[in-house]
Formats: structure tokens, C-alpha cells, sequence
């Protein structure tokens, strides 16, 4: 016997790259399967690789991934959206440093520090420190902070640390977004992972981590996990209503039939490659493998009852 978790994933802007590099971030015209693991992982509050069971140097725990990847993956876009592009830059110029930009690179880390402890110095002698001088942010946490220019200095007149060069001038980027789409994810598992869906559902209505549809700054709305269900992905999505529009959706003019892609096990006749299985999700970038997904159209059931569900 099959289960059904199903997820709804419905925002004001939703991104899903599948082939972003340099200044193009695209967007898939629908989520991804690796989208959907690493938003699951995320809400359950699994670490990004196998941390080692003892120290350093011994060998790696279990992959974090080892439940969650195997599930099989199925999206009814219920709503799909319309993409839309975002006019973007990206570097030159002076700016304050935050706390959290400061630099976990042993070479700017000491260059911070050296700042801190000068101004100190001076402090400690019932002196005034030299305006180019500042004591760092919460300089005890320097250790958990990343992110900083190559170069650091103090403005000599607020005595907040900026970028000291500018390296570049500013980058135009596309980033590529679906604007007020409502889709319907499926995570297919047999019986045994009943319990795994059940764990999944309600720790995506109580993440431990953020939550983003594909970018950070594309948080999803309202209510998340609709239950788990018996049977198939596809008898399932069949079985249920086409959820609420995000927005006032326009009726739909041609096939009123929703269209859906779903996880085939093996390349049979009808289904073809997406480059999204989710392999790991490592600090360097994500990796990822082939996997087999079937289009097709779905028949709602004219006695499917419409959704109560928070928008």
C-alpha cells in the first residue's frame, strides 16, 4: 500500500533553478524535485552533509539524505504562474559591514581583530581611539560570521568598517521568478514510510529551519501540508480538488485539466530526463543526478470537495 504526502507550495513569487550560472539565474516552470528534498530537510532541520559520529577525523554518520531522496516526486500545477524577470546588480561601491558580513578567512578575520584590539588599547590608556579605529561587532563570534569584502577598512568619519576598494564595477543580472503560482506536490512512499510522511507534514507546519520556494527571498504562504493520503500519485491527484488560486486566476480557457509530472522509476516509453535528484546539498553547491518523470494531464474527480485550507 502507497502514501501520499501532499504539499502545497504557493507564494507571490516562487523561483526553481535548474540551470542557473553567473549573471542568468533562470527559473523551472515548476518545482523541482531537489527544490522540494532540501525544503523537506530544511523544515526537518537535517544537516547539509553525514556529520562524522565522533570527531574530525573519524568516518561519516548516515546520509542525511538517505530517507528523504528515494520518495517518489510528483507536481500538479494547479496554478502555474507567469514568469517574471527582476532587473539586478551586483557589486561596486562603498557600504557599511555588518556583523554577519565579517569574514571567517583567517587573513581578514585578523585584520578585524587587529582594528578591535587598537581601539581597545587605546580605550585601556584613558585615551580617545584614532578615528580610523573601531572595535568589531561582537568580536567573541568572529569565529560563525562569513561573507566580507576582500578588503575592510574604518570610514574615517563614522568609524564603521566598508569595503576599502571597489574591485569591480556593478554587475547586471536576470533573475527569473513565477509570480503568483499554486502548485501541488506529491511524495510518494510505500508503507513503511508512513511514518516518515507523518514526520515530514507536521514538521513543515513547524520547520526548525527557514522555509523558501527555491530563493530566500521567495518565502511560501500559509498552510504547507494537506495530509497524507492512500494510494498513488496519480490516482491522488485525481482524487483531489485544484486548490485556491494564490491570486484571482483568470478561468482557465482551453483544457479545464490540470497538467502534472510524475517520477518514473525506470526510462519507459512517454517519460523523459530532469537533472534534479537530489545527491547532497554540500556548502560547495548542490549535486545531482538524472531521474525519469512522466507529463501527462489529470481528470479531476467531479466529487472532489474544494479545500479548507489557510491561504
Amino acid at each position: 500500500m502507497s502514501h501520499v504526502l501532499l504539499i502545497r507550495l504557493a507564494a507571490p513569487l516562487q523561483s526553481w533553478g535548474v540551470a542557473s550560472r553567473f549573471w542568468r539565474r533562470d527559473t523551472h516552470s515548476r518545482p523541482t524535485k531537489s527544490g522540494v528534498i532540501g525544503l523537506c530537510a530544511a523544515a526537518l532541520g537535517l544537516p547539509r552533509e553525514a556529520v562524522p559520529a565522533g570527531g574530525p577525523g573519524d568516518a561519516p554518520g548516515p546520509d542525511p539524505l538517505a530517507e528523504l531522496a528515494p520518495l517518489r516526486f510528483g507536481v500538479r500545477a494547479d496554478h502555474p504562474g507567469k514568469p517574471v524577470r527582476d532587473y539586478h546588480t551586483v557589486g561596486a561601491g562603498r557600504y557599511p559591514l555588518r556583523p554577519r558580513d565579517l569574514a571567517t578567512d583567517h587573513r581578514r578575520a585578523a585584520a578585524a581583530l587587529a582594528v578591535g584590539e587598537e581601539a581597545e588599547d587605546d580605550l585601556a590608556q584613558g585615551g580617545e581611539p584614532s578615528p580610523d579605529l573601531v572595535r568589531p561587532f561582537g568580536r567573541q563570534e568572529l569565529a560563525g560570521w562569513y561573507g566580507a569584502p576582500k578588503r575592510i577598512t574604518a570610514d574615517p568619519l563614522s568609524g564603521t568598517l566598508v569595503s576599502a576598494e571597489v574591485r569591480r564595477k556593478a554587475l547586471i543580472t536576470e533573475r527569473w521568478y513565477l509570480a503568483d503560482a499554486t502548485f501541488l506536490v506529491g511524495l510518494e512512499g510505500e508503507d513503511k514510510d508512513r511514518r516518515l510522511l507523518e514526520r515530514i507534514a507536521h514538521a513543515l507546519e513547524h520547520p526548525r529551519r527557514l522555509l523558501w520556494l527555491g530563493r530566500k527571498s521567495c518565502p511560501p504562504s500559509g498552510q504547507l501540508a494537506l495530509g497524507v493520503w492512500p494510494g498513488r500519485l496519480k490516482e491522488v491527484f485525481e482524487a483531489v480538488a485544484l486548490l485556491p488560486a494564490f491570486y484571482e486566476a483568470p478561468p482557465r480557457r482551453l483544457d479545464p485539466r490540470p497538467w502534472a509530472w510524475i517520477e518514473s522509476g525506470h526510462p519507459l516509453p512517454g517519460t523523459g530526463p530532469v537533472m534534479d535528484q537530489p545527491v547532497g546539498f554540500p556548502a560547495m553547491g548542490p549535486q545531482h543526478r538524472a531521474r525519469w518523470e512522466e507529463r501527462m494531464r489529470v481528470t479531476i474527480d467531479s466529487r472532489a470537495r474544494d479545500w479548507n485550507i489557510i491561504p
